[in-house]
C-alpha cells in the first residue's frame, strides 16, 4: 500500500494558521477569526468572491513565515512568542530595540517564506504577492520593501485591519481598538478602508461567535503534501530541519514490521509529520539555551504535546493523527509529558512514534551536542528500557538498519527527487545541509575544510538557483524538492 500522506489545501492552510498564531503568542482561533473580518471587510469593499477568498488566505496564512526568523525576533527580543505579542498589541515598552534596520531583515525572511508557502500551496498569485508584501503600510513605512499606496496589494490592508480588529479589541476593548485604528488611517492602512471597518466593526465581531460557513472553493480542496507543515514548523530551529520527515520514513517502516495494519501505518506516518506543532508555543530563548533548564522552562516544554492535541479540536480531519502525535513524548515509566501516561495507558501505536522520534533526534545534531552514529544511537536507544517499549525499541533499529524500499535510513540525507538531483553540485548541497542546520559561512568553512568566502560563492549560487535571497527559504525549497 502507498500510505498517502496528503491532506487538503484547506486543511494545510488551517494547520499553518495554528503554528502561525502559536509563535506568535496569540489564541490558537486567532488567525480564523482574523480571516473572517477581512473576507467581510472585502465583501464590504465591493471585491468579487474570488478577492473576498484571497483576503480570508491571506489572513489565515499571514504569519506563515514567522518560524523562520523566531531565532532573530529571540535575540531582539529576548522572546520571540511573547515578544511578538506584545508588538500585536501594542504594548512594547518606548525602549524596545526595534528599528527599521533591525527589522527590515527579519521582515525579508518572513515575507519570502510566506510567500514560498503560497507557491507550494498552489494558491492563486494575488494571494503569493498579499503574503509577500504582508507588513507593508499605506504610507511608505512599512517593511521590507517600503512600498507605498497603490503599490501594495489590496489584500494586505484588508488583512492588517481584520487582523488589528481581532487583536486590538480583544486586549484593549472594543472602543480602544477602534480609536487606535483610527490612528493608525493613512499610515498603516486607507482611511476610508478604516471607515468602513469601524462603521461594521461591532456586527462583525458580533458574528464571531457564530460557526463559520465552510469552505467550498474547488481549490481548497485539492490535496498538497502534509510535509509542507512540518517543514514550515521546523524553520523556527535550523537544527531540526527535516526532523519530522525522517520521523515519518523510519516509523512507517516500523509499523510494517510490528504488523500494524496500512490504517495504522497511515496515522502514524501523518502524526510524525505534526508532532512538532506545539513547539511553535516556547520561545526560541529556551531552545537554545545553554547548560541545564529551569523548572519554568521545563513546565512550557511539558505544553509542547498540548498544543499539537489542539490541532485535532481546530482541524476534524487531522483529530486522530494530532491525538496520536500528542503521545510522543509520554514514557512507560509515566516519565513523559504531558498527561504523564504509563505503559498501561500506551499502545504499540504510541510507542513506536515516541521510539522513531527518539533515535532520529539521537541520529541528528543538535546544538549541544553532535548526532550520534546510528549504531551508538541504537545502543543508547535499547539501554533506556524503562521508558521506551523494547519490541517498539527492536522495530525502530530494525527499519533504520535495513529500511523498506524507498526509504532511506533514519539520520542520513532524504534521496534526492530523480529529475532535480542535478539542480545543485555535491558541494553547493553539502553547503546548504550545512547552513540549514544553522551553521555560519565560518563554520561551514571550517567543517568543509574550505575558505568563508568559498562558502560565501556556494551559497549566492545556491540563492541564485533555488531562486530565494534568503537560508530560511533556501531550506524550505530544498526540502520540498528533496534536495536535502
Amino acid at each position: 500500500m502507498q500510505i498517502d500522506n496528503t491532506v487538503t489545501v484547506e486543511d494545510a492552510v488551517q494547520a499553518l494558521a495554528l503554528v502561525g498564531d502559536l509563535s506568535m503568542g496569540q489564541p490558537t482561533d486567532g488567525s480564523i477569526r482574523a480571516a473572517r473580518l477581512a473576507a467581510r471587510l472585502a465583501q464590504a469593499d465591493g471585491a468579487s468572491p474570488d478577492g473576498c477568498c484571497h483576503a480570508r488566505l491571506v489572513a489565515l496564512l499571514r504569519w506563515s513565515g514567522c518560524t523562520a526568523n523566531a531565532s532573530g525576533f529571540a535575540t531582539l527580543l529576548g522572546d520571540d512568542v511573547g515578544g511578538r505579542d506584545a508588538m500585536l498589541t501594542q504594548t512594547l515598552p518606548a525602549d524596545n530595540p526595534l528599528t527599521v534596520q533591525s527589522v527590515t531583515p527579519l521582515a525579508r525572511i518572513h515575507c519570502e517564506v510566506s510567500g514560498d508557502i503560497a507557491g507550494l500551496l498552489g494558491l492563486p498569485a494575488e494571494v503569493e504577492a498579499g503574503l509577500r508584501h504582508v507588513w507593508e503600510h499605506y504610507d511608505g513605512n512599512g517593511l521590507p520593501e517600503r512600498l507605498r499606496g497603490s503599490a501594495i496589494p489590496t489584500v494586505v490592508f484588508y488583512t492588517s485591519l481584520a487582523g488589528d480588529l481581532e487583536i486590538l479589541a480583544r486586549t484593549h476593548g472594543f472602543d480602544e481598538a477602534l480609536q487606535m485604528i483610527a490612528r493608525m488611517a493613512d499610515r498603516k492602512y486607507p482611511a476610508p478602508l478604516a471607515r468602513l471597518l469601524a462603521d461594521h466593526a461591532q456586527a462583525w465581531l458580533d458574528e464571531l461567535d457564530t460557526p463559520a460557513p465552510a469552505a467550498v472553493d474547488p481549490l481548497l480542496a485539492r490535496h498538497v503534501p502534509l510535509s509542507i507543515v512540518a517543514d514550515m514548523m521546523e524553520l523556527k530551529l535550523p537544527w531540526l530541519a527535516g526532523y519530522s520527515r525522517r520521523v515519518a520514513e523510519l516509523v512507517e517502516a516500523a509499523a510494517i514490521r510490528a504488523d500494524l495494519s496500512p490504517a495504522q501505518q497511515q496515522c502514524l506516518g501523518r502524526a510524525a509529520l505534526i508532532h512538532g506543532m506545539g513547539r511553535a508555543a516556547v520561545s526560541n530563548t529556551i531552545w537554545e539555551r545553554e547548560g541545564k533548564l529551569s523548572a519554568a522552562d521545563w513546565e512550557k516544554i511539558r505544553l509542547v504535546p498540548y498544543w499539537t492535541a489542539r490541532a485535532g479540536v481546530q482541524i476534524p480531519t487531522l483529530r486522530l493523527e494530532a491525538a496520536l502525535a500528542s503521545h510522543a513524548y509520554e514514557r512507560l515509566d509515566g516519565s513523559g509529558y504531558f498527561r504523564n501516561l504509563d505503559a498501561d495507558a500506551l499502545g504499540l501505536p504510541h510507542r513506536l512514534l515516541a521510539a522513531a522520534c527518539a533515535y532520529v533526534a539521537l541520529c541528528m545534531p543538535r546544538p549541544w551536542r553532535p548526532a550520534y552514529v546510528p549504531d551508538e544511537a541504537a545502543r543508547v536507544l535499547a539501554e533506556q528500557a524503562q521508558s521506551f517499549d523494547t519490541n517498539a525499541v527492536r522495530y525502530v533499529i530494525d527499519a533504520a538498519g535495513v529500511p523498506a524500499a524507498g526509504v532511506p535510513a533514519a539520520g542520513g540525507p532524504a534521496p534526492a527527487a530523480p529529475a532535480r538531483k542535478n539542480l545543485l553540485s555535491d558541494r553547493e548541497t553539502e553547503v546548504l545541509r550545512r547552513i540549514s542546520l544553522g551553521e555560519s559561512n565560518k563554520e561551514a568553512a571550517r567543517v568543509m575544510q574550505i575558505s568563508p568566502s568559498t562558502v560565501r560563492t556556494h551559497v549566492e549560487s545556491i540563492f541564485r538557483k533555488l531562486e530565494c535571497s534568503t537560508r530560511a527559504a533556501a531550506t524550505l525549497k530544498a526540502l520540498t524538492l528533496g534536495l536535502i
